[in-house]
C-alpha cells in the first residue's frame, strides 16, 4: 500500500513538474525498441511505463482528467522537461518505424490534446529554428534601413565628386 501511494506521489510531481505529457501505447513493442525510444527523448523528456489506475489517480491529483478515458491497454507516458515540439516529432518518427507506438494524446500548455494535434505539433519546426527566423525578421529592416542612410551621403558624395571634376576641367 504504501509502495502505491508513493509512486502515485511520484507521477502526480511528474504530472505538475512537467512542460507537457505524452500518453502512449506500447503494446508489442520489445524492450530494446523502448529502450531505443528512451534514447531518442532522453535530452527532452524521460518514458516511463506506468499502470492506468494509479496513473489517473496521479493525473487527477494533478487536475489533469484529460486521459481518464485513454488509460487502458498498455500505456507509457512521456514527461517532457524540455522541448515539447522535439519530443513530440521524436514520437512521430518512432512511431513511423515502429508502428506499433501509438500516440493517445497529451497534455500541453493546460490544455488536452488530441493524438492529431500532437501530430501537428510535430510538425512545427524547433524552437531554435523559429529563434533564428524571428532573427533574420529583426535584422532585415536593420539592413534596410542602413542602406537607406547610407545611400543619400553616398548620393551626396558621388555629386560633390561630379562639380568637382566639372569644375576642374572648367580650369
Amino acid at each position: 500500500m504504501a509502495n502505491k501511494e508513493a509512486t502515485v506521489a511520484e507521477l502526480t510531481d511528474l504530472f505538475r513538474n512537467s512542460n507537457a505529457v505524452v500518453l502512449t501505447e506500447y503494446r508489442g513493442l520489445t524492450v530494446a525498441q523502448l529502450k531505443q525510444l528512451r534514447s531518442n527523448i532522453r535530452e527532452h523528456a524521460s518514458y516511463a511505463v506506468v499502470k492506468n489506475t494509479l496513473t489517473k489517480i496521479a493525473a487527477n491529483g494533478a487536475g489533469i482528467t484529460a486521459f481518464d478515458d485513454d488509460l487502458a491497454g498498455p500505456s507509457a507516458i512521456a514527461f517532457v522537461h524540455g522541448d515539447t515540439v522535439t519530443v513530440a516529432k521524436a514520437l512521430r518518427d518512432f512511431s513511423k518505424a515502429n508502428p506499433l507506438l501509438v500516440v493517445k494524446g497529451a497534455y500541453f500548455d493546460g490544455a488536452p490534446l488530441t493524438a492529431a494535434e500532437v501530430g501537428k505539433l510535430a510538425d512545427l519546426e524547433s524552437r531554435e529554428v523559429l529563434l533564428a527566423k524571428l532573427a533574420g525578421l529583426f535584422k532585415a529592416p536593420l539592413f534596410g534601413a542602413a542602406y537607406l542612410f547610407n545611400a543619400p551621403l553616398s548620393q551626396a558624395v558621388r555629386t560633390v565628386d561630379a562639380l568637382r571634376a566639372k569644375q576642374e576641367s572648367a580650369n
